[in-house]
């Protein structure tokens, strides 16, 4: 059987995902997250396959233990997918705020990548798969450290699929880029194109499977497009 790791799966994608595996039996699945309830929630439904080791990623003197636990458990690691995310709207530039952000989107982010990476090239073969952003394309003045986090997961997936091409060996990394999905992190005015979770987790298991750079939904590949093109000026006047 295959065996997946899923961070951020008491919410959201993370969540969604992790049923999504759960259900086709032929997958075992290591799930993480905050709320010890949502965990349990997931292996009650699936007692076969799902095993649960609680861990929030800010809390940074955890994280490899945790990941340690739940592989071991689990017999091994085949795909970790990463979905662990926050963000909030900050008009106010509020430091804290910001802070918070950067704290789970930047460095308990980035333990994570590190420790899967460093797994794989071990183990000689997996599969990582983060869950960046559109955001991550240009700043936002209403959430800076949530765009600007993005941007580096982004930037950071890029070397670390550089790194591992010169070492040879199968260890793909997956850059899973959505719009706007309906989750609570979706949030402000203006919102266009919203992809209900469950048909966003479908895309991004085939966007997994395919091991693909996949944007969701499609359509936002010509916006990135845009995005990249658009003079900064321009994009401050917006």
């Amino acid at each position: 059987m295959k065996r997946v790791i899923i961070l951020g799966a008491t919410s959201g994608i993370g969540e969604g995902l992790a049923r999504l595996y759960a259900a086709q039996g032929q997958t075992r699945v290591g799930v993480m997250g905050r709320r010890s309830e949502r965990l349990d929630a997931l292996c009650r439904e699936h007692p076969d396959v799902v095993v649960a080791q609680p861990c929030d990623v800010a809390q940074k003197e955890m994280v490899a233990s945790c990941l340690d636990k739940l592989a071991g458990r689990l017999g091994g690691v085949d795909v970790l997918i990463l979905s662990a995310g926050t963000g909030e709207l900050n008009p106010r530039l509020d430091v804290e705020t910001e802070c918070r952000t950067l704290a789970v989107n930047v460095e308990g982010w980035t333990r994570v990548t590190d420790w899967a990476v460093n797994y794989f090239e071990r183990q000689g073969q997996g599969h990582l798969a983060a869950i960046s952003s559109v955001g991550g394309l240009r700043g936002s003045g209403a959430a800076p450290a949530y765009n600007a986090s993005k941007a580096f997961q982004m930037n950071y997936l890029e070397g670390l699929r550089q790194r591992l091409h010169k070492t040879g060996l199968p260890i793909t990394v997956t850059d899973i880029r959505p719009g706007f999905v309906d989750t609570a992190m979706a949030q402000g005015e203006g919102l266009f194109w919203i992809v209900p979770v469950d048909k966003a987790c479908r895309r991004i298991h085939r966007a997994i499977e395919r091991q693909k750079v996949v944007y969701v939904s499609r359509r936002w590949r010509y916006v990135a497009l845009l995005l990249r093109l658009m003079p900064g000026e321009l994009w401050c006047r917006m």
